[in-house]
């Protein structure tokens, strides 16, 4: 069953408005929008868990989740739900992570003692915070830390106080923005995958497809597995240990090519006739640009 086209759109994501999966979700569905007749709302979800549960429940046509920083590897709790969920993998949008400070309005960058935001994103921002001695204070997102110093401000308060957040923060919750680009490393990119409960329309571009298994402990049976896929590029393979297995493991892989491929389709049946676990996660298109 291929993907219908929605009369109005709605794609969820993990967080606040002004995060960077919100940024990742206004850009997840190409051709969407009020200029394009089919308007398109954001719907933010404290946890993945809630994504997922939107987009299989039809409260929203699509999800996005995070599965890789280039610079933090792996986002782990993402990839392990797309190997529980039913739903498809019908696209990726990279989204380049470019943070700020950020503070009330009127506050300069010698009143500020603390600097709130996510525990990765206080991580990629370690010569700022540093270089002004401020005092890091983990919180559960980026930008549900701009809203909370917004909220604080208005009550007369955290004149003292930044977060670290998108420039899309700043401008949601009034925030006045003390110093760009702010990351340690200039090549931070986030991978999201885009959810669906259905498969993706037939599509000439350039695939990717996503496959997680598991082989029997036999000398040699990994090896021997990952030969299926010889003569194909491999863009990530990882392992992961199994939830339901003590010292048991998945093998996640990331190939160039569709599925509908003869070399990949090839590639993927050897795989299933010999993994005592296998799942497509799926096939689809891969992002040529990058967002944000």
């Amino acid at each position: 069953m291929s993907e219908p086209v929605p009369q109005s759109v709605t794609v969820a994501f993990q967080g606040h408005p002004g995060a960077y999966g919100e940024i990742a979700a206004l850009n997840a569905v190409p051709g969407a929008g009020p200029e394009a007749g089919q308007p398109q709302q954001t719907r933010g979800y404290p946890t993945f868990h809630g994504v997922a549960q939107a987009v299989e429940s039809g409260e929203a046509q699509y999800g996005v989740l995070p599965v890789e920083n280039s610079l933090m590897g792996a986002i782990h709790q993402a990839i392990d739900l797309l190997s529980d969920t039913e739903l498809h993998v019908i696209g990726e949008v990279v989204v380049r992570v470019s943070h700020c400070l950020m503070a009330l309005p009127g506050v300069e960058l010698t009143d500020l003692k603390t600097v709130a935001s996510q525990q990765p994103a206080l991580d990629q921002c370690t010569g700022l915070i540093r270089k002004y001695g401020l005092q890091p204070v983990a919180a559960h997102d980026t930008a549900g830390s701009a809203r909370e110093l917004a909220e604080r401000g208005a009550a007369g308060g955290a004149r003292d106080e930044a977060v670290i957040a998108s420039r899309r923060a700043a401008e949601l919750y009034g925030l006045n923005v003390l110093a760009h680009e702010i990351e340690d490393e200039p090549f931070n990119y986030t991978r999201f995958m885009i959810l669906s409960r259905h498969e993706p329309a037939p599509s000439s571009a350039p695939h990717k497809t996503s496959l997680v298994f598991a082989v029997r402990h036999t000398p040699g049976f990994l090896v021997e597995t990952l030969n299926e896929l010889s003569g194909l590029n491999l863009s990530r393979i990882e392992s992961r240990p199994r939830r339901d297995r003590a010292w048991s493991y998945l093998m996640y892989v990331d190939i160039e090519g569709s599925a509908r491929d003869p070399q990949v389709a090839q590639a993927l049946a050897g795989v299933l006739r010999k993994a005592s676990y296998a799942k497509i996660i799926g096939s689809y298109p891969r992002a040529m640009e990058t967002v944000g």
